[in-house]
């Protein structure tokens, strides 16, 4: 490869390691554009195990009412905003329980109220008048129900909900308040009356609005669980674990600096071994690890004790690469080549052994990222990863430099 060329290379690669660490920092620029996501190891949360009541549940439909029992908590969760929600089935003898991990989360008893809440939506006739008057179903729930959101009266400006059912619930819904012309609709939220419209004509197209809410928090936790829906089977909170947020910092803080004494040690013995190769190697590290890290940050990856090690591992296989693409240089040059031609022969020859190594390693961690669950998958994740980066490291990175800098 002409050297102008790799000049042009080797200036682009520093400049995207340059905006990746500066993406990277934990503070500034990089976090105000896209925060870290850490998990609950690291940060501190809380740990909800629950147990899932399928006694009522036919044995066929049950993996139906599980996965769907998931997606539920899962929307109610994302409710919080939180770094890291983790929610996953996980079987215990015959029983099924539900783990779900809250990151951050500081009100952890908003929390566990908040999942565990039924949210259901009625919308009743009535009849007869006054203190005589009584509702009577009208067979439209919260089941035809597609979204929830917050709007605000253009008259008054005060918060309501509006709703959007489905093609089958805007049917009932048209039949509904076209047989209640000039009647009220009461309107039911777990079994409290929200709100009892005048039905003023027929409605099609399947919108209703929920009017008389208090204020715009009252509205947006309203839609909120509207929104997250009825739990299909009952849960039992079975047991609940705290991680504090210091002892978070703690292992945070420890898991960094085993990364770079890890780093640091590899670096020593590059320098010693390779000397003059071994410093190109060392660059080509850090710059691994800044892109690396900043891969995570973009995607974004919750960042565990689990994936953290993962990461740590991979740095092992980014040096792995360089040791053999180095070995086979040095006996390039030994026979008398060029050092166009040993560069290039070194690495022509290192590549089989390289590219055969990550691919065991990347299908290793696939294998682990869908087999498993939990924080064996963030381990999974962020040695894949690691590995791809590596491979570009290599193959890019550390061949430039040796092209532009190493000498016979």
């Amino acid at each position: 490869m002409p050297r102008g060329k790799n000049v042009l290379i080797f200036v682009g690669i520093i400049a995207l390691v340059a905006a990746s660490a500066v993406f990277v920092y934990p503070k500034g620029w990089g976090a105000s554009v896209r925060p870290w996501r850490l998990g609950l190891d690291l940060v501190g949360g809380a740990h909800l195990v629950y147990e899932i009541d399928l006694s009522k549940v036919e044995a066929a439909d049950a993996d139906s009412v599980l996965n769907g029992l998931r997606d539920v908590l899962e929307r109610r969760v994302n409710l919080f905003g939180v770094s890291e929600p983790q929610v996953f089935l996980a079987k215990e003898g015959d029983s099924q329980r539900l783990v779900v991990e809250l990151a951050g989360i500081k009100d952890v008893a908003q929390a566990v109220d908040q999942i565990g809440r039924t949210a259901r939506l009625e919308f009743r006739t009535v009849s007869g008048e006054g203190e005589k008057a009584t509702l009577e179903e009208s067979g439209l729930t919260g089941q035809y129900l597609v979204k929830a959101q917050v709007t605000f009266n253009q008259t008054t400006g005060q918060p309501e909900i509006s709703l959007q059912f489905n093609s089958e619930g805007a049917t009932l819904f048209e039949r509904i308040t076209g047989e209640n012309v000039g009647k009220p609709l009461a309107i039911l939220v777990d079994g409290e009356l929200r709100s009892a419209p005048t039905v003023q004509q027929q409605i099609s197209g399947g919108q209703a609005v929920i009017s008389g809410i208090g204020d715009l928090t009252e509205a947006q936790n309203l839609a909120n669980l509207l929104n997250a829906g009825a739990l299909p089977a009952p849960v039992t909170l079975l047991s609940q674990q705290t991680v504090s947020a210091t002892l978070g910092s703690v292992s945070l803080e420890r898991a960094l600096y085993a990364g770079l004494i890890g780093t640091l040690l590899i670096i020593a013995f590059m320098l010693l071994y390779y000397r003059a190769l071994g410093f190109f190697a060392a660059v080509a590290l850090v710059f691994y690890v800044i892109l690396a890290t900043a891969l995570f940050k973009t995607i974004p990856i919750t960042m565990s004790l689990a994936g953290i090690a993962g990461f740590i591992l991979s740095i092992g296989m980014a040096v792995d690469a360089n040791v053999l693409i180095f070995e086979r240089t040095k006996e390039e040059f030994r026979k008398g080549l060029s050092h166009a031609s040993a560069v290039s022969e070194g690495f022509r020859r290192a590549w089989p052994s390289i590219r055969d190594s990550n691919i065991s390693t990347i299908l290793t961690a696939i294998i682990l990222y869908y087999a498993t669950s939990s924080f064996v998958r963030g381990f999974a994740l962020t040695l894949l990863l690691g590995v791809l980066v590596s491979m570009f490291s290599a193959i890019t990175i550390t061949r430039t430099m040796l092209a532009l800098f190493v000498k016979k």
